[in-house]
């Protein structure tokens, strides 16, 4: 979603960081360029000009300009006006009322209400231990109840039966009712939606929340149709009155513009970002981790929170056991490939580590992309159940039929094999210390950098979930104390890098990814 921005923004402030003083014209022209980039961005113009005010009016003081160090104090202000703008403390949704407490889900048709009905009952089901009851007041769209019947079948959350004839409000009164006498914690009322804000719209709206009484009204915006949704959060909250932002579509290609603006314009927080199609893919929109992204300083908290979601305990320690024994055969290899596509593939890690988030585009040029891991992993599904065990009997004959078989070469074939052999031979070199996959190196060694010593070792992965939110929070400060949070900058005490890439380690890795097809050596 941020890329553009990122990238503009990456290259205006590492400008006046390699700078050794600063004038005010230098700083001038910088804002000039920030705010020709956040206007592209599709950023409300008001806001623009209201963020560039206020970096102007701290970065032209003179204990700025004579600091020994002016352009990082530069960036350090970009950033913190960059939190104030996205509304500086992240908030959740607020479920302290009495039950049921009723979440009321407002916004245009197609902007994924329903869908992100479903992920947020999900969400509050597993994370939060409530007992959920979800309603379709949507009678005009077809199948619309239907649909969010079927998605809470999915997710095993209680749906209002349908009963025929009903009118929205008295859905509502009998979604509470029917809540109240369940013994459930939330009821989470999906209406219905338009094409376009009309009268009858908010005439409906108004009604259902007289009836219903809801505690948190949440406006779901799709996030790249830009300042539309800004102006859409305004009409929404001036007749209904809304409590919060939910924007979806988060993994987009949009440019940003939306997430940026509709905290400022509207004065509402914004709650949770959708950022897939699953239904696990919601996350709280946290305004420092998102501009942490966006300056390039990466984002660990968000990235042990998500391993910490998918990376299966179970499957770690019994990976751990076998290389232990210097055992790792195709099988692992296929496994290590999944969590690392289920953590939002290498790209989507790389974003999140600290200096790593401008290798993207080298890795990719480079032919490492989420691409290349499919292909890997059709190539060993094509495979039989003794040739995954043991890659020596794979012979000519056996790699033709399987090239055929995955649609790709033989060359790949001979790529991947290479590449599991350095592995293997790594494995085996770690064999009896203990240290389990790749993604559980990755993450305990990032913990291990930053103080968490509980995650790392043979059982670290599954101590991950009982992290608590304030350790994390801490995790994060100390990670930029470490000089971890820094544009452009490498993560200390990590080492080399991937091969012929430069940037960091990826700990436990013994200088990155060894092998992986397509990456230049090392001169």
């Amino acid at each position: 979603m941020f890329e553009n921005l990122q990238d503009r923004l990456g290259s205006i402030l590492n400008g006046l960081t390699g700078r050794g003083a600063l004038s005010e014209a230098d700083v001038s022209a910088a804002l000039r360029e920030v705010r020709r980039a956040l206007l592209e961005a599709d950023v409300a113009l008001d806001v623009v000009r209201g963020f560039t005010d206020r970096v102007r009016e701290k970065a032209v003081g003179a204990e700025i300009l004579k600091s020994i160090k002016p352009g990082q104090m530069v960036v350090k202000i970009v950033h913190d006006e960059l939190i104030e703008m996205l509304g500086g403390e992240g908030v959740g949704v607020d479920l302290h009322a009495a039950a049921p407490v009723v979440i009321m889900m407002v916004g245009l048709q197609g902007s994924g209400k329903t869908t992100t009905t479903a992920k947020i009952g999900l969400r509050l089901t597993t994370r939060e231990k409530k007992k959920v009851l979800m309603a379709s007041l949507d009678t005009r769209r077809p199948a619309a109840q239907e649909q969010l019947r079927q998605l809470g079948a999915q997710a095993s959350i209680d749906t209002l039966p349908v009963i025929a004839g009903q009118s929205p409000t008295d859905i509502a009164a009998r979604a509470v009712q029917a809540a109240r006498l369940g013994g459930h914690d939330v009821v989470i009322l999906d209406t219905a939606g338009r094409t376009h804000i009309d009268e009858p719209l908010m005439v409906e709206m108004a009604d259902i929340k007289k009836k219903s009484n809801p505690h948190e009204i949440l406006l779901v915006a799709d996030s790249l149709t830009g300042q539309d949704a800004v102006n859409l959060a305004r009409n929404f909250d001036e007749r209904v009155g809304i409590t919060g932002l939910v924007l979806t579509r988060m993994d987009g290609d949009g440019r940003g513009g939306a997430a940026l603006s509709m905290r400022a314009v509207t004065g509402k927080p914004i709650k949770l970002i959708g950022v897939g199609e699953r239904m696990n893919e919601l996350e709280e929109f946290h305004p420092r981790r998102i501009a942490d992204r966006i300056l390039g300083m990466g984002d660990i908290v968000s990235l042990v929170e998500r391993a910490a979601e998918n990376i299966d305990a179970e499957k770690a320690a019994a990976m751990a056991a076998k290389m232990a024994k210097g055992k790792f055969d195709l099988n692992d290899l296929a496994d290590q490939l999944r969590q690392m596509q289920k953590m939002g593939g290498m790209g989507g890690i790389m974003s999140m580590m600290p200096g790593m988030g401008g290798m993207k585009d080298k890795m990719a040029s480079a032919g490492l992309n989420d691409g290349l891991f499919g292909r890997q992993l059709a190539i060993i599904s094509s495979m039989t159940k003794a040739e995954r065990a043991n890659p020596d009997i794979l012979k000519h004959s056996r790699k033709k039929r399987i090239a055929a078989g995955s649609g790709t070469e033989a060359s790949d074939i001979n790529k991947l094999l290479k590449m599991h052999r350095q592995m293997a031979d790594m494995m085996k070199m770690m064999g009896g210390k203990g240290k389990g996959g790749m993604m559980k190196q990755l993450m305990g060694g990032l913990a291990g950098k930053m103080g968490l010593g509980g995650m790392g070792g043979m059982g670290g992965m599954s101590d991950l979930s009982n992290i608590d939110p304030k350790q994390l929070e801490a995790l994060q400060k100390q990670a930029e104390a470490a000089g971890l949070g820094k544009p452009g900058g490498s993560m200390p005490g990590l080492g080399g890098g991937l091969p012929g890439l430069g940037g960091a380690k990826l700990p436990g890795l013994g200088g990155g990814l060894p092998g992986l097809p397509g990456l230049p050596k090392k001169k």
